[in-house]
């Protein structure tokens, strides 16, 4: 499980195809504090550490994966957040993220604000429908606040913080991001679908 709370941003070094799948390298200082069999959330995708050294760390992403994200996309010198899973006795800062991406959006809109920026991504119909003012939804792996939203898109205001940890800066319109519905929201869909059924 993961909080959304972006810990350091890498760098693909390598990306190549493999058995039903795809390879990926990231360069990040991070890499020191892993090992292999280790969980890591590479722009909110959940994979697992197979090769490490003290400064890259390779993970493999199955077909599945792939389909729902836009890992194969990626290119060498191509940004992604990292985050290692919560530990037992960690602080809980951000909201459940279970690195599981449910679909990807695609950046709508950027605008300056006087402290931050203001994002907004349009999303699938399927993902709309668990958005609400306030609550949580994990971009990229980054826990952020819905601020607006409708049926087509929300926004979410990134303060200077985020934009320094995350890299929601090098985001340009109509580039793709992975997008995780709040898994709570997910459970009360799912228990008003079998009272409906009833």
């Amino acid at each position: 499980m993961y909080t959304g709370l972006v810990e350091a941003t890498g760098r693909i070094s390598k990306t190549e195809p493999a058995a039903e799948g795809r390879r990926l390298r990231v360069e990040t200082p991070l890499a020191s504090d892993l090992a292999v069999g280790d969980s890591a959330a590479i722009s909110g995708v959940c994979l697992t550490v197979e090769r490490r050294s003290d400064d890259w760390f390779e993970a493999f992403a199955t077909e599945e994966t792939l389909a729902r994200t836009y890992l194969s996309d990626l290119r060498v010198d191509d940004a992604v957040n990292l985050e290692r899973p919560m530990p037992v006795d960690g602080r809980f800062d951000g909201h459940v993220v279970k690195g599981t991406v449910d679909t990807t959006g695609t950046v709508a809109e950027i605008r300056e604000q006087e402290k931050g920026v203001e994002f907004a991504f349009e999303v699938p119909d399927s993902f709309a429908g668990y958005l609400v003012e306030k609550g949580a939804v994990a971009v990229d792996g980054a826990s952020l606040t819905v601020a607006d939203y409708d049926d087509r898109r929300f926004t979410v205001a990134a303060i200077p913080e985020t934009l320094r940890l995350t890299t929601l800066t090098e985001k340009d319109i109509g580039d793709p991001v992975h997008l995780e519905a709040d898994v709570l929201a997910k459970y009360v869909e799912r228990r008003l679908a079998v009272e409906a059924a009833q």
